[in-house]
């Protein structure tokens, strides 16, 4: 990743560079985000990890130009294909590109829904908003998408959200994702709040529609099954900075910061000895920890050492496409 790169390439559908997100709190700013540099690939699926906290949601809030108050961007740059840098755009230039060019899928599709608005009528709000002059083409694309999604699209374009399952609602979620042909779609915890066999078919059909339609996707995830599964590639966060990237078998097989060791052996597993899935050790991080000079993880990490205590590790890259941020790396616990 070359942080002086200016350009997108054409094989880039997000470029973020020297991204910096903090959240004003009465004690002083918290960074959510810290200098990240990542390049989301075109036509691959991505899959950005970490704990709770470790700054996944504020990161592709922050690719929107969406970020909430108190959170602000403080510095960087979010270039996405075909669009330009969204912190540069205007206003309205910023909402078109919202699903036009970037979809998003809420972990809870009621947040995004309108209660009182039934899905028919938020189609046709959405249309009117982005400009879309054939209103009527607009809803047959939309029910034509809720039917690949394996819902009846009569009754739910007729219904309120309160009338539809969970499982329902993030369906119709990923059909707002994609009814004005957005190309980038995040989808952030979109199956967390699911039962097994939902989110496995609500997973499939993401597979089914990246495919089919060519689509570049963003998984934000803290299940590192769902990652194995579905992801080309993974990226691994920590109190807002990425401390390993790469293609996601390799990461799984042989992963090389102690962080992501720490997630993959705390994964349960479903036969032999649950003994086996040891759970990390200590807390995640609070505003102390984002004031250490050091590694932000080196209270948690069984390989720290006196440097890890006294500066920050950058993120470099350890071979060919895989990035890591971590000065034992070479290393093993």
């Amino acid at each position: 990743m070359n942080a002086e790169l200016q350009l997108i390439d054409a094989q880039t559908a997000v470029q973020v560079r020297g991204l910096n997100v903090v959240y004003e709190t009465t004690q002083g700013d918290i960074p959510a985000v810290q200098n990240v540099n990542l390049d989301i690939r075109k036509g691959q699926i991505t899959g950005i990890i970490g704990e709770s906290g470790s700054g996944k949601s504020t990161l592709v809030m922050a690719m929107m130009n969406a970020v909430a108050k108190p959170g602000r961007v403080a510095s960087g740059s979010i270039e996405v294909s075909g669009v330009g840098d969204m912190m540069k755009l205007s206003t309205e230039q910023q909402r078109r590109a919202r699903s036009t060019e970037l979809g998003l899928v809420f972990q809870a599709a009621q947040n995004s829904l309108n209660p009182l608005r039934r899905i028919g009528h938020q189609v046709l709000d959405l249309g009117r908003s982005h400009g879309v002059k054939d209103l009527r083409a607009l809803l047959r694309k939309a029910k034509d998408l809720l039917e690949r999604l394996g819902l009846d699209a009569d009754r739910v374009l007729t219904a309120y959200q309160h009338e539809l399952s969970g499982g329902m609602r993030q369906r119709v979620g990923i059909m707002f994702a994609l009814v004005l042909d957005a190309k980038v779609v995040i989808l952030d915890e979109a199956t967390t709040a699911l039962d097994m066999l939902s989110q496995a078919s609500v997973l499939q059909i993401v597979r089914e529609l990246h495919e089919e339609r060519g689509l570049t996707t963003i998984l934000i995830t803290h299940d590192m099954g769902v990652v194995g599964d579905l992801a080309d590639r993974v990226v691994v966060m920590y109190a807002g900075c990425i401390v390993e990237e790469g293609v996601t078998q390799e990461v799984l097989t042989s992963p090389k910061h102690p962080y992501t060791r720490g997630l993959i052996r705390a994964i349960p597993r479903i036969s032999g000895d649950i003994d086996k899935a040891v759970p990390l050790s200590g807390s995640p991080p609070d505003m102390n920890t984002y004031k250490q000079p050091g590694c932000l993880f080196a209270d948690r990490c069984p390989l720290a050492a006196p440097e890890c205590q006294q500066s920050r590790p950058p993120l470099l890259e350890v071979e060919t496409g895989r990035h890591v941020a971590c000065f034992r790396v070479n290393d093993h616990a």
